[in-house]
């Protein structure tokens, strides 16, 4: 009778690799991470901004992007024009499939380490926004390019879009490649959830990524006056009648005793 043990260790060594081999792709980038050293931005009273600090791991020889950003909405615009001795709205235009907020920061320029195809499908830079986003109405493609210019200067005149490059420091410590920026949080940002998302780059292509979200809440008293504002308008009214009241007499008593 044939000893059947050398065939199941064969059997058992050929599992083994095949097992190690299904996991490698998975297994290459398992080190990409993201962490926020503050998740919750909260808008109170002299609020203007705050600063989020992302930070993590990543593999060895590769570019970084970040991306931050809302999901994608709809906004309306209207441009101002004189007809006759009137300024007046003349065009209305809305901008479909855009996050009311962008911010992009990179290790490089996002051009320069990737592909066309990879900067279209994960929309990282606003050539690719511009083709991803749906302006009506519009005649052709070069108005389209015409009116999403100007779309963006007026939400990076908001602090709401913005492209930073080479604003990632990377470093080496330990044998492992860590990453990390400090972001100027605009305190143009209304309160939301917002998710910021670290894409790993290599060869001209996404090799992985990593996410985590952001919220941004309002707190205090700024949270106390908006609830009011939104649940109990006649109330509002009144106490904002009755503080620009004692504001307009603290500052006539100032003025009366200088």
């Amino acid at each position: 009778m044939k000893d059947s043990r050398p065939l199941k260790m064969s059997a058992a060594i050929i599992v083994t690799m095949l097992i190690t081999l299904l996991a490698l792709p998975s297994m290459a980038f398992a080190q990409l991470t993201v962490n926020a050293a503050k998740n919750h931005v909260k808008i109170r009273a002299l609020y203007h901004g705050d600063t989020v600090s992302l930070s993590g791991r990543t593999d060895p020889g590769a570019d970084l992007v970040i991306k931050i950003a809302s999901t994608e909405s709809a906004t309306t615009l209207r441009q101002k024009g004189k007809v006759g001795f009137f300024w007046l709205n003349t065009v209305k235009l809305k901008f479909a499939h855009v996050p009311h907020l962008y911010l992009l920061y990179s290790s490089h320029d996002p051009k320069n380490i990737l592909e066309q195809a990879e900067l279209d499908k994960y929309i990282i830079d606003y050539p690719s926004l511009g083709k991803h986003a749906s302006i009506t109405p519009v005649k052709d493609e070069s108005e389209k390019t015409k009116w999403f210019n100007e779309f963006i200067k007026f939400k990076e005149a908001s602090g709401l879009y913005g492209i930073n490059l080479n604003s990632i420091s990377i470093t080496q410590k330990g044998g492992q490649e860590l990453y990390n920026i400090n972001i100027d949080w605009p305190y143009q940002i209304p309160p939301g959830d917002y998710k910021a998302t670290v894409y790993e780059i290599k060869d001209g292509k996404v090799a992985g990524k990593a996410d985590t979200g952001i919220s941004v809440k309002q707190d205090g008293l700024v949270k106390i006056i908006a609830d009011m504002a939104s649940k109990n308008g006649a109330m509002y009214g009144i106490m904002s009648i009755i503080i620009a009241l004692v504001v307009g007499f603290a500052i006539g008593l100032i003025f009366k005793k200088s």
